[in-house]
């Protein structure tokens, strides 16, 4: 298998814990605006396939933001959704939280470069709180799947429990943090002048992004 082989990159979409969005913005078109501008990022991505994580299954709104043939994987935890993925032919993935819009693809390249050496590689969140992605080669052993049967991206303290888990130091290393757009001050993150991010820049035109 080439190196960028069987590689999938999924957003996670889950609508039960929406982001805080500004006064005068819907809350549901603003979700669907991060969701969507975050899965341009991982479809964008040169030989990785783009995937769709969904808890719970039925959500055609978010659906219907992905690029025709999009593999839609309906899985409740992070362990069953890299198992889905790996059933689907995939021998990496990571699993990128909906809320990063403006998420730089690099940062992404960066956790598949670091499986060459480790069996998970992780983005943690700017606020040191969950993370933003998470990669992994697949199948996943057998400590890290009981693991992310508990934790997921929210888990304030993902990294340290991946890390408490693994049988060795170094198994788990942290590429470049970056910031989630979880509460309306979080919006102060968002740099206008950097590309990309187009659907979450058109629902807030008129609003300032600082606050």
């Amino acid at each position: 298998m080439s190196p960028a082989a069987g590689r999938r990159a999924a957003v996670l979409s889950l609508p039960a814990s929406p982001p805080d969005a500004p006064p005068g913005v819907d809350p549901a078109e603003f979700r669907l605006a991060l969701l969507e501008d975050t899965y341009e990022v991982v479809a964008g991505l040169q030989l990785v396939t783009p995937a769709l994580v969904l808890d719970p299954p039925d959500q055609p709104d978010a659906e219907a933001v992905t690029w025709p043939g999009t593999e839609i994987v309906r899985e409740p935890t992070l362990a069953k959704a890299f198992a889905a993925l790996h059933a689907l032919g995939a021998g990496e993935a990571a699993l990128v939280a909906a809320d990063a819009p403006d998420l730089p693809p690099l940062l992404i390249g960066k956790l598949f470069r670091a499986l060459g050496g480790a069996p998970a590689a992780a983005c943690q969140a700017a606020d040191g709180h969950g993370l933003v992605a998470l990669a992994a080669r697949l199948p996943l052993p057998d400590w890290l799947a009981t693991v992310l049967d508990e934790v997921d991206l929210d888990t304030p303290d993902a990294l340290a429990r991946l890390r408490a888990a693994a049988p060795r130091p170094g198994l788990v290393p942290q590429g470049p943090g970056w910031h989630r757009l979880r509460t309306v001050d979080d919006l102060r993150f968002l740099d206008p002048g950097l590309e990309g991010w187009e659907n979450t820049r058109a629902l807030l035109e008129g609003h300032s992004l600082s606050t």
